[in-house]
């Protein structure tokens, strides 16, 4: 599996992602007024910066519309989101058509049922080690790190390092 996966990644221009699960741990977080909470790790965003330094294009769609994932993607500088879908293929589809690229050329990482098709559709399939069974079977490759805890930088990494990018994306912060 490393070699096909490591060989998928030389072609990849496009990262999607799915949130829940993915970016955050997969926990849902509600104050005392019904507001929901979310916690990224700074791994996966210096990794989605890292990403974006060397043209590596970076795409979410989530099942949930909630204001602090828009919030961390705008931090971020994401500009395709696509939030509040259960339907992912289809803008996933979308998502490639904008920018240009086919599906094999794009990576997706999730860890349910939802990202199941995208999955199946994109050059390379990626998930975390925690995604339900039917995910981890269907992936070319699995991070190590579990959802939310820095598994999306680790996805990045291996595309960078697998298309020769890595020392170039990070020459900005490694001094």
């Amino acid at each position: 599996m490393p070699d096909r996966a490591v060989e998928l990644a030389k072609n990849i221009k496009l990262l999607v992602l799915d949130v829940d699960g993915v970016l955050t741990d997969g926990g849902l977080y509600y104050d005392d007024h019904g507001l929901a909470m979310k916690r990224f790790h700074v791994l996966d965003g210096l990794g989605i910066k890292m990403a974006q330094a060397v043209g590596l294009e970076i795409g979410v769609i989530t099942g949930l519309n909630q204001k602090p994932v828009e919030a961390r993607i705008n931090e971020l500088g994401v500009s395709r989101y696509i939030a509040g879908t259960h339907d992912k293929i289809t803008f996933f589809k979308e998502m490639c058509a904008q920018v240009g690229v086919s599906p094999s050329q794009t990576a997706f990482m999730g860890d349910d049922l939802l990202d199941f098709a995208p999955m199946k559709a994109a050059g390379l399939a990626m998930a975390v080690p925690n995604a339900v069974p039917e995910i981890i079977e269907t992936a070319d490759w699995v991070s190590t790190r579990q959802g939310g805890q820095g598994a999306v930088r680790e996805a990045v990494d291996f595309i960078l390092d697998a298309r020769g990018l890595k020392a170039e994306a990070t020459k900005k912060w490694v001094i």
